[in-house]
Protein backbone atom coordinates (compact mmCIF):
# COMPACT_ATOMS: atom_id res chain seq x y z
CA UNK A 1 0.00 0.00 0.00
CA UNK A 2 2.90 2.40 0.81
CA UNK A 3 4.26 1.86 -2.56
CA UNK A 4 1.17 2.38 -4.17
CA UNK A 5 0.69 5.55 -2.21
CA UNK A 6 -2.62 4.90 -0.53
CA UNK A 7 -4.89 2.64 0.93
CA UNK A 8 -6.56 2.23 4.16
CA UNK A 9 -6.13 -0.66 7.04
CA UNK A 10 -8.68 -1.25 9.71
CA UNK A 11 -7.98 -2.66 12.67
CA UNK A 12 -10.26 -4.23 15.22
CA UNK A 13 -10.31 -3.86 19.03
CA UNK A 14 -12.72 -3.98 21.58
CA UNK A 15 -14.60 -2.08 24.68
CA UNK A 16 -12.37 -4.40 26.72
CA UNK A 17 -9.53 -2.47 26.34
CA UNK A 18 -11.35 0.21 28.03
CA UNK A 19 -13.78 -1.16 30.77
CA UNK A 20 -11.38 -2.89 33.44
CA UNK A 21 -13.94 -6.29 34.18
CA UNK A 22 -13.30 -9.05 36.45
CA UNK A 23 -11.34 -11.43 34.18
CA UNK A 24 -10.16 -10.99 30.50
CA UNK A 25 -7.11 -9.41 31.52
CA UNK A 26 -4.93 -10.05 29.09
CA UNK A 27 -7.68 -9.88 26.36
CA UNK A 28 -8.24 -6.34 27.22
CA UNK A 29 -4.47 -5.71 27.24
CA UNK A 30 -3.95 -7.24 23.78
CA UNK A 31 -6.90 -4.87 22.57
CA UNK A 32 -5.56 -1.78 23.86
CA UNK A 33 -1.83 -3.10 22.34
CA UNK A 34 -4.27 -2.87 18.84
CA UNK A 35 -5.55 0.78 19.59
CA UNK A 36 -1.39 2.19 20.24
CA UNK A 37 -0.56 0.33 16.98
CA UNK A 38 -3.12 2.00 15.21
CA UNK A 39 -2.02 5.22 16.17
CA UNK A 40 1.38 4.32 15.72
CA UNK A 41 0.82 2.78 12.19
CA UNK A 42 -0.81 5.97 11.04
CA UNK A 43 1.59 7.70 12.09
CA UNK A 44 4.40 5.68 10.35
CA UNK A 45 2.37 4.91 7.03
CA UNK A 46 0.06 8.48 6.88
CA UNK A 47 2.79 10.33 4.85
CA UNK A 48 2.50 7.23 2.34
CA UNK A 49 -0.91 7.90 1.92
CA UNK A 50 -2.21 4.92 4.15
CA UNK A 51 -4.35 5.41 6.78
CA UNK A 52 -4.97 3.16 9.37
CA UNK A 53 -7.89 3.40 11.92
CA UNK A 54 -9.28 1.22 13.92
CA UNK A 55 -13.15 -0.10 15.24
CA UNK A 56 -13.94 -0.83 18.96
CA UNK A 57 -16.73 -2.96 19.22
CA UNK A 58 -18.78 -3.38 22.25
CA UNK A 59 -20.67 -6.72 22.74
CA UNK A 60 -21.95 -8.37 19.27
CA UNK A 61 -23.72 -11.49 18.76
CA UNK A 62 -21.69 -14.26 17.37
CA UNK A 63 -21.33 -17.59 17.47
CA UNK A 64 -18.32 -17.08 19.58
CA UNK A 65 -19.92 -15.16 22.02
CA UNK A 66 -22.82 -17.62 22.14
CA UNK A 67 -20.10 -20.24 22.64
CA UNK A 68 -18.28 -17.81 25.97
CA UNK A 69 -21.93 -16.97 27.56
CA UNK A 70 -24.30 -19.93 26.77
CA UNK A 71 -27.31 -18.83 28.57
CA UNK A 72 -26.26 -15.92 30.00
CA UNK A 73 -26.18 -14.23 26.20
CA UNK A 74 -29.33 -12.17 26.98
CA UNK A 75 -27.25 -10.27 29.46
CA UNK A 76 -25.64 -8.77 26.84
CA UNK A 77 -29.33 -6.83 26.32
CA UNK A 78 -28.35 -4.91 29.16
CA UNK A 79 -24.69 -3.58 29.09
CA UNK A 80 -25.67 -0.46 26.73
CA UNK A 81 -27.30 2.57 26.10
CA UNK A 82 -28.66 0.91 23.08
CA UNK A 83 -30.66 -1.85 25.15
CA UNK A 84 -29.21 -4.26 22.51
CA UNK A 85 -26.05 -6.05 21.83
CA UNK A 86 -25.07 -5.28 18.18
CA UNK A 87 -25.40 -7.48 14.96
CA UNK A 88 -21.83 -8.03 13.12
CA UNK A 89 -23.71 -6.17 10.12
CA UNK A 90 -23.29 -3.26 11.77
CA UNK A 91 -19.63 -3.28 12.66
CA UNK A 92 -18.50 -4.44 9.29
CA UNK A 93 -20.67 -1.06 7.94
CA UNK A 94 -18.60 0.97 10.01
CA UNK A 95 -15.05 -0.97 8.53
CA UNK A 96 -16.66 -0.28 5.26
CA UNK A 97 -17.46 3.36 6.02
CA UNK A 98 -13.55 3.39 7.25
CA UNK A 99 -12.06 2.16 3.98
CA UNK A 100 -14.43 3.84 1.97
CA UNK A 101 -13.61 7.60 0.34
CA UNK A 102 -15.64 9.19 3.27
CA UNK A 103 -13.26 8.73 5.17
CA UNK A 104 -10.59 9.73 3.92
CA UNK A 105 -9.33 12.52 6.23
CA UNK A 106 -9.92 10.07 9.04
CA UNK A 107 -6.57 8.32 10.18
CA UNK A 108 -5.32 7.31 13.51
CA UNK A 109 -8.94 7.09 14.94
CA UNK A 110 -11.03 4.25 16.79
CA UNK A 111 -14.50 4.61 16.44
CA UNK A 112 -16.41 3.27 19.09
CA UNK A 113 -19.53 1.05 18.26
CA UNK A 114 -20.71 -0.34 21.38
CA UNK A 115 -23.81 1.26 21.61
CA UNK A 116 -23.51 4.02 24.57
CA UNK A 117 -21.80 1.03 26.11
CA UNK A 118 -19.40 3.30 28.50
CA UNK A 119 -22.38 5.92 28.90
CA UNK A 120 -24.47 3.13 30.41
CA UNK A 121 -21.54 2.24 32.97
CA UNK A 122 -23.36 3.12 36.48
CA UNK A 123 -22.03 6.12 38.86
Amino acid sequence: MARRGHGAIVTVSSSAARMPAPVGGAYAASKAGVEILTRYWATEFGPHGVRVNAVSPGPVRTEGTAAMLGDQMEALDRVNARGRAGDPREIAEIVMFLVGPASSYVNGATLFADGGEISALPG
